[in-house]
This record gives C-alpha cells, structure tokens and sequence, in this order.
C-alpha cells in the first residue's frame, strides 16, 4: 500500500483552508484523492468545499493518516487543541505554519508523535511553488516521504539537514515571491518614468522576469554566468548592473539586509510560540 492509499483508506485532517491549504487540497481531489477522505476545519470555509464532497467542520476521523496545520502562526495556538487528541503516534502531524518549531508542536501534540514542519511558497497556487521539509525522530523516513507526496502537488520539495535552517528558508523561499513582485513593481515603474506607458511596462517587466527565472530553472546554469553572457562591455547592461551591483548601495547588500531582517522574525515567531 502506497503512502497515498493509506491517506485514501484513513483519511486526511486539513486545520485551515486559506490559500496555500486550497492549493494542497486542490492538487490532492485532482491527483485522485477522495473528497471522503478529507476532513477540513476551518470556520471560515464555505459551502463550495461541502458541495466537491469534501467533510467541513464535521469532527475528526478516528485515525487519520495525516493532520496538516495550515493555519497561521499567529492562530496557530488557538487552533491546536482541535487536533491534538490526534497525538501520539499513529497520525503523521505535517505543518506548514512559519516560526512554529517541531518542540512546539511535540509539547502539543504528545510524546511518540510523528512530526514534519515544511515551509512553501505561493507558487504553490500553480504549482510552482517549493517546500523545504524536515522532520522529528519519529517522522523517520517514512514521515518523510509522505509529506514529500503531499507537497509534490504545489512543487518541488527538499529536505533541510536541521531545523535552524528553516528561518532562512523562510526568508528566501518562503517570503521570497514578495520580493520578486516588489522587483516587477520597480520595474515597471522605472520604465513608465523613461516614458513607457504604463501597462507596456508592466507587460515588460513581469515577461522578463518570468522568462529570466526560466531560463536558470530550465538551464540549471549559475546565474552569474547567464548574466555576464547578457552583459556587453560599455553596454546598456552593463551602465544599469553599475548600480546595481555597487558593494554599498547596490541589491546584493541590500537583499540581504531583507533577508536577514525575515529570518529574524521568523525565529521571533518561534519563541512567541513557545
């Protein structure tokens, strides 16, 4: 039996079903996973859910295979005591909630609980999304590779070797698409004062930066090498990298300082949470 059959046959707990929790429910009902087989709680959920078949704020399966939390960080220790009586061994506890550490959610779910905190991204809404995982001891590998078949369907997966990495992969992966929208804006805006209409400029900027991405994703070349080959000595290219790539000013330094400044507050949220 596949680790999806056992969901399939056991049944899957959903805590919160926002936007990165429709996304996953979404690409569960289309990869074949029952609607009987889900269990979604979360009182904002409408009727539309009820109506695929789905179960809404309808109690808890007596042993589920999986209980995903994808509610938010700062909720999360409100929503909890919905599931916790799932703790203890026999349900793997995935949850894709910022800051919340696996000690956190150890203490509430119980001793022998199997635990793997992941981190997407909203790409995840097309299924471009990446999720970094990393599990307790008593996830092992088995836990593992069942939250990697549950998050295969908003993107690629990768596991992290310890559980501090994971601020960092908040601050770059997680929060990262905010920054690259924020680049489209500037981008845009930037050739609408060189006297581009507006929506051409908009229009420029998302294509390129979605063909850039693209290209590294589909390429797996180091970027700074696609870069150069756009770079022309004496060039228009290389006149704009000038200032953006200056030591002091330039967006190297000043990604980092964003970066660095995410990171920080997601290790704030896990202390807040426990």
């Amino acid at each position: 039996m596949t680790g999806m059959d056992d969901v399939a046959r056991r049944g899957l707990v959903l805590l919160g079903c926002g936007r990165m929790g429709g996304a996953m429910l979404n690409g569960w009902l289309k990869g074949g996973l029952p609607p009987a087989a889900v269990w979604v709680l979360d009182p904002a959920a409408g009727p539309a859910l009820a109506d695929r078949g789905v179960r809404v704020n309808a109690g808890l399966p007596e042993d589920p295979a999986v209980c995903v939390l994808a509610v938010k960080p700062q909720i999360m220790e409100q929503a909890l005591p919905a599931v916790t009586a799932l703790g203890g061994g026999g349900t793997l506890v995935l949850s894709i909630a910022a800051g919340v550490t696996l000690g956190r959610l150890g203490a509430a779910f119980g001793p022998g609980t199997p635990i793997v905190r992941a981190m997407p991204n909203t790409p995840a809404a097309i299924g471009q999304g990446i999720s970094a995982l990393i599990g307790n001891a008593e996830a092992g590998e088995r836990g593992l590779a069942l939250a990697e078949t549950l998050l295969a369907v908003i993107g690629e997966t990768v596991r992290l070797t310890e559980e501090g990495q994971m601020d960092a992969v908040t601050a770059v992966s997680g929060s990262g698409p905010a920054y690259v929208f924020h680049m489209i804006e500037c981008l845009a805006r930037a050739g609408e004062a060189e006297g581009l209409p507006g929506p051409l400029a908009l229009r420029l900027a998302v294509a390129t930066v979605a063909g850039a991405g693209a290209l590294a994703a589909r390429t797996g070349r180091d970027p700074a090498e696609l870069r150069a080959e756009v770079t022309s000595p004496g060039g228009t290219t290389a006149a704009g990298l000038a200032h953006l790539m200056d030591a002091e000013t330039g967006l190297c330094p000043l990604i980092g300082r964003t970066v660095a400044a995410a990171a920080e507050r997601s290790r704030e949220l896990g202390r807040a949470a426990g």
